[in-house]
């Protein structure tokens, strides 16, 4: 059996990667910390369809799998970019399964033409939010891509929240991050209105936090893999003792171990992926495993990328800490390793103690 990417979806991937690299050098990615993405760039990134790539045709969208979403988080990464796949997945996956037919014709056209953008704020078991009928108070968990966002996506305990960013009862404090390619926030709400998703189905907000998980863990692996070409780029210009440091056994070694530690986490995500349709109660624990490796391993690649670019990789020419940051930053959302390991040891009903 050959497991791999089809001609289609390798042609997605291409365009994807030929796009962003033909716009996307430095100093434009420079020019966009710390805010939305900037509108010429958003409104390329909806004709192209990536917003709606598993939206249903009917809604708009292109009916895609996860996989080809998957591809696309990692072209996202890849590039910095701040464009909120992420949310967007988490929503589409929620309310086209578990959503009613409200739900569906009110979100899913507007996710797919971009008129609504979805920043992320679930926490598993989040307590510090109430939700009373279609009314919610308290105060959310940390919320990511805030900066443009239409909607807000949180949970209340065991139910999935859809908030609009423009109901009254809405304060929001931003948060400085040291990911600074993305926007982050924490919202307090009193009785403000929102919309439920499958209300009393408490494996609605499981199944958004597996999808959450692999975007995020896809988006990490893109820019480690980005890290990895630049060290291995920059092994071959630069020259010690009239030789390329590349030649030496030492960078040799370090590369090696970078591409033999990411290669596994490819497979392991696009195989994740390929579960959520054809093995779905695989799916959440293929989504922890893939998010607790690939943080684990890009954390390793990134690391090991400063160090081979020596002084300078910790100057702001080369801006490699964009990358290093946005890594570590994913780490931790929608749950560290630790958690998402402990999550898959629940999953197979297995108990650790001691882990959130």
């Amino acid at each position: 059996m050959h497991f791999g990417l089809s001609e289609e979806q390798s042609l997605l991937r291409d365009t994807v990667r030929r796009y962003f690299s033909d716009r996307l050098d430095i100093e434009r990615i420079k020019e966009m910390l710390g805010g939305s993405c900037p509108n010429d760039l958003w409104q390329s990134v909806i004709d192209m369809g990536l917003m709606g790539v598993v939206v249903p045709e009917e809604y708009g969208g292109s009916n895609l799998s996860l996989l080809d979403a998957t591809i696309v988080a990692e072209a996202l990464g890849e590039f910095v970019v701040p464009v909120p796949l992420t949310g967007a997945l988490m929503a589409v996956a929620a309310i086209s399964k578990h959503g009613d037919d409200n739900q569906k014709e009110r979100y899913l056209h507007g996710i797919a033409n971009g008129s609504i953008r979805v920043a992320h704020g679930i926490k598993r078991n989040h307590a510090a939010l109430h939700s009373e009928g279609n009314l919610v108070t308290g105060r959310s968990a940390v919320i990511a891509d805030v900066a443009g966002a239409s909607h807000y996506l949180l949970n209340a305990g065991d139910k999935l929240l859809v908030v609009d960013c423009s109901a009254p009862g809405i304060r929001v404090e931003n948060l400085k991050n040291v990911d600074r390619t993305r926007s982050f926030a924490i919202a307090s709400f009193d009785n403000t209105g929102c919309d439920v998703i499958a209300s009393g189905n408490p494996e609605v907000v499981n199944h958004s936090l597996a999808v959450g998980r692999l975007s995020i863990a896809a988006e990490t692996f893109g820019a480690a893999e980005k890290m990895f070409e630049d060290a291995r780029a920059y092994s071959l210009e630069r020259y010690q003792f009239d030789r390329p440091i590349g030649s030496f056994q030492s960078i040799k070694h370090q590369l090696s171990d970078m591409i033999s530690d990411l290669e596994p986490c490819r497979s392991l995500l696009w195989y994740a992926a390929y579960t959520y349709d054809a093995e779905p109660e695989e799916f959440e624990l293929h989504s922890c495993l893939a998010k607790s490796l690939v943080s684990d391993v890009a954390k390793r690649v990134a690391k090991t990328s400063l160090e081979i670019h020596g002084g300078m990789g910790y100057t702001e020419l080369l801006g490699l800490h964009l990358w290093f940051k946005r890594i570590e930053t994913n780490r931790q959302l929608l749950g560290g390793p630790e958690a998402a390991r402990s999550r898959a040891a629940e999953v197979q009903q297995f108990v650790i103690e001691g882990v959130s």
